[in-house]
C-alpha cells in the first residue's frame, strides 16, 4: 500500500527563513515540504530556489511541489513559476483555478480558465512536472462538483487536486467532498479551523482527521499530507502537531 508522506508547506511560516523551515521540519519528523512561491522561493529566482532545494535535500527531506500563486485566467506568466519549479527539484506545482468562485463565472471566465490550465499543463508537461488545483472558494475549484468539471474540460491526468476541510462544513460534508475528489486528489493540506477559520491544534477535529485518513489509507491515498496552518503561527508548536499528523499515518 502506498505511504502518505507527512509535510510542511512553508508558506505556514512565512516570517521565517527558509534554513529555519528545514530544521524545525526535520526536527519535527516530517519528510517533505512544499515551498510557497510568495515569500520564499519567488517565481524565476532559479539560485534561490537551487538553494533551498540543496537545504532541503542536506537535511534528509524531500521537495514535494512548489506552491506558486498562479491564477489561470488571469494573463500571468507561467515560465517564471515553472523555471523555479525545476530549480527546487519540485515534480508538481500547486495552481489556482482562476479568480472567480463557480456561482460568480460566466462561460467566458470558465472557457478561459480551462484554455490557460490545458496551456499550463501543456508547458509543464515538457518539463515532466504535473499541476495541482488548490481546492478553494474564489475558484473555479470550489466544490466537489466544480473541480470535477474542471479537471474533466482540461482533460489531462497531468491535473490534479488538492483537497482541504472546506471553511465551515461539517465533518460529514467535508468528508463527502473528499471521497469524490480521492481519485484526482494528490495531496491534502491538513489543519484544523473550527467554527469558521479561527485556528485550533489538529487534535481539535480529531474525528475529521481520523476519518479522513482512515478512507484516503483504504483506495488511491494522496502522495502527500502537509501541515499548513499552525496556531498562531507559532513554531514552537510545530512539533507536537506534526506528531499528531504523524500518528494518524501510523
Amino acid at each position: 500500500m502506498t505511504t502518505i508522506r507527512p509535510g510542511l508547506c512553508s508558506v505556514t511560516f512565512r516570517e521565517l527563513t527558509p534554513e529555519r523551515i528545514v530544521t524545525l521540519a526535520a526536527d519535527a519528523g516530517l519528510e517533505v515540504i512544499e515551498w510557497g512561491g510568495d515569500v520564499h522561493v519567488p517565481p524565476g529566482d532559479v539560485v534561490r530556489a537551487a538553494l533551498v532545494a540543496r537545504a532541503t535535500a542536506d537535511a534528509g527531506l524531500a521537495v514535494c511541489s512548489y506552491g506558486s500563486y498562479f491564477r489561470a485566467g488571469v494573463g500571468e506568466e507561467f515560465t517564471p513559476i515553472l523555471d523555479s519549479a525545476e530549480a527546487l527539484g519540485a515534480d508538481r506545482i500547486r495552481v489556482w483555478a482562476g479568480s472567480v468562485g463557480s456561482a460568480e463565472a460566466t462561460g467566458e471566465d470558465r472557457a478561459g480558465t480551462v484554455e490557460r490550465l490545458r496551456s499550463a499543463v501543456s508547458e509543464a508537461t515538457a518539463r515532466r512536472i504535473g499541476l495541482a488545483l488548490e481546492f478553494h472558494s474564489g475558484t473555479l475549484a470550489d466544490t466537489a462538483q466544480t473541480t470535477l468539471q474542471l479537471l474533466a474540460d482540461v482533460g489531462s491526468p497531468a491535473l490534479t487536486t488538492y483537497w482541504q476541510p472546506t471553511i465551515a462544513a461539517p465533518d460529514d460534508v467535508a468528508l463527502a467532498e473528499y471521497r469524490a475528489l480521492a481519485a484526482h486528489t494528490s495531496a491534502v493540506h491538513v489543519f484544523s479551523w473550527w467554527p469558521a477559520t479561527e485556528r485550533l491544534p489538529l487534535r481539535a477535529r480529531d474525528g475529521l482527521w481520523r476519518r479522513f485518513f482512515a478512507a484516503a489509507s483504504a483506495a488511491e491515498p494522496p502522495r502527500d499530507a502537509l501541515l499548513e496552518f499552525i496556531p498562531g503561527a507559532d513554531p514552537d508548536l510545530l512539533a507536537a502537531e506534526a506528531a499528531t499528523l504523524r500518528g494518524y499515518l501510523a
